[in-house]
């Protein structure tokens, strides 16, 4: 027996909505001050990253479980700005997919989250137009939830009760990296990209505000987002 349960949407937390427009006013300046501050290079590029996550669970009988991780993806687009050789800052906007899976007594839970998500990151190089250069980059993340879903299989014969999940609309975190990018052709503008980037969520993603039926709970509780990702990527500086 397979149930699919989705979480009603409710309305985000006055203070994580707020934190998020900050978050969007301070890349906006960040860009703004970029932009007017004669970068020397511009740089747009492409990224596949395969992602794992980390999630604290709350099982029916009022536990918690870190749920394991399963194989997920991201993928999205670069756009960075160059002030130097050396010092740079880059945005991001990234559509993420995740999974969490557990089982408890003879049934396995499985929840699925999307996010798009968009790192404004600042960037430090060996040397951006060397033929291989070493970045490391750290900046804030915000995050836009676009789904959420929780499959539940399997039965021990007894009444389960239903778990219910239900993920509020927007989420702030702190992103963190590094990587190597190589010029791969004899003007060094075009580079494929390799690295690691992890991103430490800041506020509790689980939105429990609504009352549930008597025989369900809440599979959220006071749970990040938590993510590591290796990347692969093409670009090209103009």
């Amino acid at each position: 027996m397979v149930r699919i349960s989705v979480g009603p949407d409710l309305e985000i937390m006055k203070n994580l909505k707020n934190n998020i427009k900050m978050g969007i006013s301070v890349a906006a300046l960040l860009f703004v001050g970029a932009l007017t501050a004669d970068a020397q290079r511009a740089e747009f590029g492409l990224r596949f990253m395969p992602t794992f996550s980390s999630t604290d669970l709350q099982t029916s009988s009022g536990g918690t479980v870190k749920g394991k991780a399963t194989f997920g993806f991201g993928a999205g687009l670069v756009l960075g700005f160059q002030l130097s050789d050396f010092v740079g800052i880059q945005g991001e906007v990234i559509y993420s997919a995740t999974s969490q899976k557990y089982k408890e007594n003879d049934v396995e839970r499985k929840i699925d989250l999307k996010y798009v998500n968009i790192p404004l990151l600042l960037s430090l190089n060996t040397g951006k137009t060397k033929a291989v250069n070493l970045n490391i980059v750290a900046g804030p993340q915000i995050g836009i939830s676009v789904g959420s879903r929780i499959r539940t299989s399997g039965s021990n014969g007894t009444d389960e009760p239903i778990a219910v999940l239900s993920v509020k609309k927007g989420d702030l975190g702190v992103a963190y990296g590094a990587g190597l990018d190589f010029g791969i052709t004899p003007s060094r503008n075009v580079r494929l990209g390799v690295g690691y980037r992890g991103v430490l969520g800041l506020f509790d993603i689980s939105d429990n505000n609504k009352t549930v039926a008597q025989d369900s709970y809440y599979i959220l509780d006071r749970s990040r987002n938590k993510t590591n990702s290796a990347y692969i990527g093409l670009s090209f500086l103009f």
